[in-house]
């Protein structure tokens, strides 16, 4: 499954209203930590059963924060969101991003 990039609200809430299930991450273009976890979720999405999107926290701040307001969900990254029926059932940072992971959340 390919993994296509948000960068405003609008885009974001459009697929909060259309999309059932979708996993968010929120990736640092500089941080080593973060290449780790954007490179186990490209293994995710080699297989993934649900919508994967990416938001490059440098180009869209405005909408992680929005993200972590709405959400109740303090922002971090890299950071990994699970969002199903319009909330957010899952997530996780740093480290704890793993294929594995993600694979079992959203089995």
């Amino acid at each position: 499954m390919t993994i296509e990039v948000i960068q405003d609200k609008q885009a974001f809430e459009q697929v909060v209203n259309e999309k059932e299930a979708f996993i968010l991450l929120k990736h640092s273009l500089t941080c080593p930590v973060s290449t780790f976890a954007h490179h186990q979720y490209k293994q995710f999405t080699d297989g993934a059963n649900v919508p994967c999107y990416i938001l490059h926290v440098q180009e869209a701040r405005d909408l992680s924060s929005h993200i972590a307001s709405e959400y109740g969900v303090q922002h971090e990254s890299p950071q990994a969101l699970y969002f199903k029926n319009g909330q957010v059932v899952w997530h996780d940072s740093h480290g704890a991003i793993t294929a594995d992971q993600l694979k079992e959340v959203t089995a």
